[in-house]
């Protein structure tokens, strides 16, 4: 199959396209930062919708650091309905089906499904590679994961599980119509991360509840956006109310097996914490 992949270059994309390729099918990878050609890739300019032309499935996921992802979306959903793929898969968020149905993402998602295309939609919890990306700073600065969770519990997903579902539900017709939750297999506080964390890197790392209204001035210095500030601080005070603890069993259900568990990425993840 010729596959459209949105994001091909990011935290889940990149997995996706490796996915995709060992299966031995073609990508259009739709980025703004191309990487070196290989044999089944051919990168496409991701602000051109049309470029998915001639794909058999596509790939859309809302970008991060975009407080309206409708917006951003829009065209390319637009652009499947003219070509009529033989699946799209839409990445949205964990607990997005509670939101309001003007909230962008769930406007996006309802769309989708009333479409007529043949899709699924994947809505991932929050991602372990967040504490190698997102909380990195902290970590290598002063040995702290900064974050106003409290002792609330997430069922935190390895971004190469997300990538390895979407290969399998972007190429067959399985789970057609279907919305599923994609977790890992057991929740962790803040806290425990730090101390697995710890355990694989040998480094003393420790958990930091700082206050929310100083995780969104934080934000705000780093250069955010003020919207997406608001955004990120609402999902935050999700996971601290609990709401990113619960588990599912659909990558297992997809996938074969039991997601990669924290200890893996811990270890894999590594070097990225040593500095």
């Amino acid at each position: 199959m010729k596959v459209y992949v949105f994001g091909a270059t990011g935290t889940v994309g990149a997995p996706l396209v490796n996915s995709l390729l060992e299966a031995g099918h073609e990508v259009l990878a739709a980025t703004r930062k191309p990487g070196e050609g290989k044999p089944g890739l051919q990168y496409v300019d991701a602000s051109m919708p049309e470029a998915m032309k001639g794909a058999d499935s596509v790939f859309l996921l809302s970008p991060g650091g975009l407080p309206d992802q409708h917006s951003v979306l829009k065209p390319y959903l637009d652009q499947a309905r003219s070509i009529k793929p033989e699946k799209t898969v839409l990445m949205t968020a964990f607990g997005v089906e509670h939101a309001p149905p003007e909230a962008p993402m769930r406007k996006l998602e309802l769309e989708l499904a009333d479409s007529g295309l043949n899709y699924t939609i994947l809505r991932p919890n929050w991602f372990m590679q967040n504490f190698n990306t997102y909380w990195i700073q902290g970590i290598l600065d002063d040995s702290k994961i900064y974050f106003p969770a409290g002792d609330a519990k997430a069922s935190f997903i390895d971004a190469r599980d997300i990538g390895a579902v979407a290969a399998a539900v972007l190429t067959s017709t399985d789970f057609n119509g279907q919305e599923l939750g994609l977790t890992g297999a057991t929740p962790l506080d803040h806290s425990e991360v730090a101390r697995k964390i710890s355990e694989a890197t040998g480094k003393n790392i420790d958990y930091v509840n700082v206050d929310p209204e100083d995780f969104k001035s934080s934000l705000k210095q780093a250069g955010l956006d003020e919207a997406y500030v608001e955004l990120l601080s609402g999902i935050a005070a999700a996971l601290r109310d609990g709401f990113a603890a619960p588990v599912t069993d659909h990558v297992k259900k997809v996938l074969g097996r039991d997601p990669i568990d924290f200890d893996r990425y811990a270890k894999d993840y590594a070097s990225a914490w040593k500095g």
